[in-house]
């Protein structure tokens, strides 16, 4: 339509300009204030607390609901299968986000993103706690989790635009450490609300409460950080000031056709995740580890309500078993930091992904360990109930010194197709956790929990041997790669 387009009017069209680089804008030099490094220590504390605030919000309203479940379900006259679809759907959500939010974040930058998914996901979840049926529930509910993936996917963008390499680590780490701990400590939260009298539906409005209100001062406070899209406000700045139109930022001049967000964010994820074993079985380990964590919050008051006999909430305060082992594996990884960039000087800042693995290597026996603990001490009141609440210690140790390092390990093995390479793990990862909460409490029910645990303990054993295995065979596979080479 537009191969014959002609400047209108009769106008001839202009001659090119002579000298293109001339009239694009860059950052004046290393130390330019408006480059995101060069912040000062209080904007980026800022940014900081907004967005990793914002993941521990969205992580939390993933779990809140979950003590929720058979009550809402059971005032809707639905099974508690169809009120733990409100649960899996978010998570869901999580693996149908990125798809939208990731080209958008390269497109338009981090700040809108960020915001606008925080303030439609507080709408969303407004309009789950005011359903009047589960379909309206759970529908809303996919669409709140479909926003709360830009935090998973947009936020490691915005701490990396702002921390330079000798920062970014021990800030990573933390962000992990809001993502972890939010489904750590939710489900306590949302006993006790719900078995207050407040009632099911306020672990709904509380989550909106909380997202409405980080997208409110996110509007205002958040700075945008991607370097592309500050130069673009600065080319803006600079024409409205000499009314020479011809000045621009680079990225003004992108271009992008659908097709080629498709192929970077759904059709090569796909196509990684089936043709590079390292990709397929370090998601597949992470899928695990996620679902698991989702699996508990079923597990958790299946053992303490039916077998120890607490009450609602009550029965819900030992997830913060895994709360105090989530901490300890982030303070562990961060312990390990400064060994790794000590390799990394003297390999002249190259990075060797296999580095990155040192954590997994205790942590994913540690994590099999505290499968099988939770499940031959959970079965019977006879045994304390403090013996399965240790063993969440070492499950939420487990969990974040698997899936951190890993996560981590895939983004430097393929460094140029990082994008892709992350979408394809976080697809995998919460499409398979979002199974988890539709049978875990059934299936501690059936099997009983003895054999339920000793079914994930030896999923989690068989498991163990995959870090150990990229340690030694990671370079070999590298090399053979047909997207490295």
């Amino acid at each position: 339509m537009w191969d014959n387009a002609s400047m209108g009017m009769g106008k001839p069209i202009p001659p090119p300009l002579p000298d293109t680089d001339g009239y694009t804008v860059e950052f004046d030099a290393k130390s330019d204030t408006l480059y995101p490094h060069n912040w000062k220590s209080s904007t980026k504390f800022l940014t900081s607390i907004l967005v990793c605030s914002g993941t521990y919000i969205v992580a939390w309203t993933s779990a809140v609901f979950s003590p929720a479940s058979k009550i809402a379900s059971e005032e809707f006259g639905n099974s508690s299968e169809a009120g733990n679809l409100a649960t899996a759907l978010y998570v869901l959500g999580f693996a149908t986000g990125p798809l939208i939010w990731a080209p958008l974040s390269e497109l338009r930058g981090r700040k809108w993103p960020v915001t606008i998914a925080m303030l439609l996901g507080g709408i969303f979840t407004i309009a789950s706690a005011v359903a009047k049926d589960i379909q309206t529930l759970i529908i809303c509910r996919f669409f709140a989790g479909v926003c709360g993936a830009s935090q998973f996917t947009v936020v490691p963008g915005v701490l990396v635009d702002i921390y330079d390499n000798a920062h970014r680590g021990l800030i990573i780490s933390l962000y992990s450490l809001c993502l972890f701990i939010g489904p750590s400590t939710a489900p306590f939260c949302g006993g006790f609300i719900v078995a207050s009298s407040l009632g099911w539906r306020w672990t709904l409005y509380i989550s909106a409460i909380l997202s409405l209100a980080n997208g409110c001062i996110s509007l205002f406070f958040l700075r945008e950080t991607y370097a592309p899209m500050i130069l673009v406000a600065k080319a803006a700045a600079i024409r409205r000031r000499t009314h020479n139109w011809a000045i621009h930022a680079h990225h003004d001049r992108v271009e992008v056709e659908p097709k080629d967000l498709v192929k970077k964010y759904l059709t090569r994820p796909l196509q990684m995740l089936i043709t590079e074993p390292i990709i397929f079985l370090v998601s597949l380990y992470m899928s695990f580890i996620y679902g698991l964590m989702y699996c508990l919050l079923g597990a958790y008051p299946y053992v303490f309500e039916e077998v120890y006999g607490m009450n609602p909430g009550v029965s819900d305060l030992p997830f913060l078993g895994l709360f105090v082992g989530e901490v300890l594996a982030i303070a562990f990884v961060i312990s390990l930091n400064a060994p790794y960039v000590r390799k990394l000087e003297k390999n002249n800042n190259v990075p060797v992904p296999e580095w990155r693995l040192g954590p997994t290597l205790v942590g994913a026996p540690v994590f099999a360990i505290g499968i099988f603990w939770f499940g031959w001490t959970g079965f019977t009141p006879t045994i304390h109930w403090a013996l399965p609440t240790s063993a969440g210690v070492f499950i939420g140790f487990g969990i974040v010194c698997v899936c951190l390092p890993c996560f981590n390990y895939i983004v430097d093995a393929y460094l140029p197709l990082a994008a892709s390479a992350v979408a394809a793990n976080t697809i995998s990862r919460y499409s398979i956790a979002a199974a988890f909460p539709l049978f875990s409490r059934q299936m501690f029910e059936i099997m009983g929990v003895q054999w339920a645990g000793t079914l994930l303990g030896c999923l989690a054993a068989v498991m163990v041997p995959i870090p150990y295995m990229f340690m030694i065979y990671g370079p070999w596979l590298r090399k053979r790669s047909n997207l490295q080479a």
